[in-house]
């Protein structure tokens, strides 16, 4: 087995040679490595959004550098490559759901002698990937963080749509919000997601899985936020120290949550709930608790130390449980 410096050296260097050799449409789109001179307590493997750019996860990847863990954000296959895209010529994803998965598995890997536990994260796809891997590979996940994970739409006509039909899709993104990746795909290209959300559902209620966080908003019109309810009560049977937490609508959160150039501008209200979930080591039932004696006039601080919590709690969690207490 290489040495770290060893190991991290090549697989930056490979990953590097092969992106070169993919002629990608911007800097955007290249992996991002934020590593550490030694392996860390925690490594974070994070995978960005369908049609999207690790540039997604540089916020929140850069929020776990700096809290001392090691931090990886990988291109998706078929993802970034430059190219005039459109319904003639659809950029080259993937219809094929093992190819994300084969991806997975290698990175999943690859980041093992990175840290002593692997969090798992992603967005929409990224994160119907992310949970993949867990029930996959429960031995060697330690926690997700699932960003509005892509199980199933929000709307079942379009779930017809994408099952059923071969045409090309545009994004229509909102004025003054920036868009990492193609503008369209093929249907094909996305459905990967809908059969792997499909066995995720299978699966879950009676696989084990790892400790997760869930995080979606009133205002995705994307996904099924009763399907990640769901997701999350199968989850928490074997592991309540499971968090979910749902952004309200006045808060406006898109499906493209993890930036502020997407339309996220409260960005570091979300990086806030994850770091409390990862510094935290609580059951859903005692944030809940927690969050019930704030809305009875107790101080966060008072309320932790009612409970004799102090020592599992982190800072951060003021943000997620005042959220909870408007």
């Amino acid at each position: 087995m290489p040495d770290y410096s060893t190991l991290t050296a090549t697989l930056v260097q490979a990953v590097a040679a092969a992106e070169d050799d993919l002629s990608l449409m911007d800097e955007n789109c290249r992996s991002r490595f934020l590593l550490h001179p030694n392996p860390t307590d925690k490594v974070f493997l994070f995978f960005h959004g369908f049609t999207a750019a690790p540039a997604q996860f540089v916020p929140i990847g850069k929020t776990f550098f700096e809290a001392g863990y090691n931090v990886l954000i990988p291109l998706l296959p078929g993802h970034g490559v430059a190219g005039k895209w459109d319904s003639d010529s659809p950029p080259p994803l993937p219809e094929d759901r093992q190819i994300y998965q084969q991806f997975g598995q290698d990175w999943l890997h690859w980041v093992q002698d990175l840290g002593q536990e692997v969090v798992l994260g992603g967005l929409s796809g990224g994160a119907t990937l992310a949970i993949w891997l867990a029930l996959e590979h429960p031995e060697r996940v330690d926690q997700t963080l699932l960003f509005a994970p892509y199980l199933r739409n929000s709307n079942v006509v379009l779930d017809w749509v994408i099952r059923a039909l071969n045409i090309y899709f545009e994004w229509k993104s909102e004025p003054g919000t920036a868009h990492f990746g193609y503008p369209g795909f093929r249907m094909p290209a996305l459905r990967v997601f809908l059969e792997m959300g499909q066995e995720i559902f299978d699966r879950v209620e009676t696989h084990p899985t790892a400790r997760s966080l869930i995080v979606s908003s009133g205002s995705d019109a994307a996904v099924s936020n009763k399907d990640l309810r769901i997701l999350f009560e199968s989850i928490r049977k074997l592991h309540p120290k499971s968090w979910y937490h749902c952004f309200d609508k006045e808060f406006d959160i898109p499906h493209t949550m993890m930036t502020e150039a997407e339309g996220n501008e409260c960005v570091d209200l979300l990086i806030a709930v994850a770091k409390a979930f990862i510094e935290s080591d609580l059951t859903w039932s005692e944030v809940k608790e927690i969050s019930d004696r704030i809305t009875q006039g107790r101080s966060f601080d008072a309320a932790v130390a009612e409970l004799r919590l102090s020592q599992r709690v982190s800072p951060e969690l003021i943000t997620l449980v005042t959220l909870k207490a408007d």
